[in-house]
């Protein structure tokens, strides 16, 4: 999405009402509201979210959406330590029929053509990326491509496990669980010599992260060009 059509999108606001929330591991919630009939987005994007039932500072956040298009809910996966944010407590708070604000959707993090395409998570990174794979499945399993998804967890808690198990039973995509940057740096040589000409790279994670795994593609010869990136604040 270009930005002009960003900066249309950004002042689509619309309330959605709130359905429930639920523990997906230790520290990680996921949150589910109503889908509007006309709301829709690309597999990847996000959308910024404004708490309405009490007034909280910075009370307006960009979080990616977890559910895939095709999807009747819109769904969101946060990670919320013992000592959560203003905003994050405010989530907390959600009861059944109470409503959030949503301008958007915005971004241009999502898959764009059939090339063999790398997606990378750390941790709660992994969000956009469950609702590419959920769209792709929506779709029949008509994959066009090969898709490689890398998730590294150092709590080894790998949110959605195992729908992105019974997701990658399609032989185009595969799916490896990493505990340690080491590991994953490994696989990433793997997979950039394999598709060095023509791989799409896709990460999502903490900004260390995104930024210290660009510079490790572009060590291994990956144009700049190639690397989409999607860096998560803790807010």
């Amino acid at each position: 999405m270009s930005f002009f059509q960003d900066a249309i999108s950004i002042f689509k606001k619309r309330e959605l009402t709130f359905i429930e929330s639920y523990k997906e591991s230790e520290d990680v919630y996921t949150f589910r509201f109503e889908k509007d009939i006309d709301l829709t987005w690309k597999a990847g994007q996000h959308g910024l979210f404004t708490i309405t039932h009490k007034k909280v500072k910075n009370g307006i956040r960009p979080i990616s959406i977890a559910s895939a298009p095709t999807e009747d809910v819109v769904q969101l996966t946060l990670g919320i330590s013992d000592a959560p944010s203003d905003f994050k407590r405010a989530m907390l708070e959600l009861k059944q029929g109470m409503k959030i604000r949503m301008s958007g959707p915005v971004g241009s993090f999502y898959l764009k053509d059939d090339s063999p395409s790398i997606l990378i998570a750390g941790g709660i990174g992994i969000t956009p990326f469950r609702s590419m794979l959920k769209q792709l499945e929506a779709e029949g399993n008509g994959v066009g491509q090969q898709i490689h998804l890398l998730y590294m967890d150092s709590k080894k808690s790998f949110v959605y496990k195992d729908e992105l198990d019974e997701i990658a039973n399609n032989p185009l995509i595969n799916v490896t669980y990493l505990d340690s940057r080491n590991d994953l740096y490994q696989e990433i040589s793997k997979l950039s010599s394999l598709y060095q000409k023509n791989g799409k790279y896709y990460i999502a994670g903490s900004k260390s992260m995104v930024e210290s795994i660009s510079a490790h593609l572009q060590s291994n010869d990956i144009s700049k060009k190639s690397i989409k990136k999607d860096v998560f604040f803790g807010y």
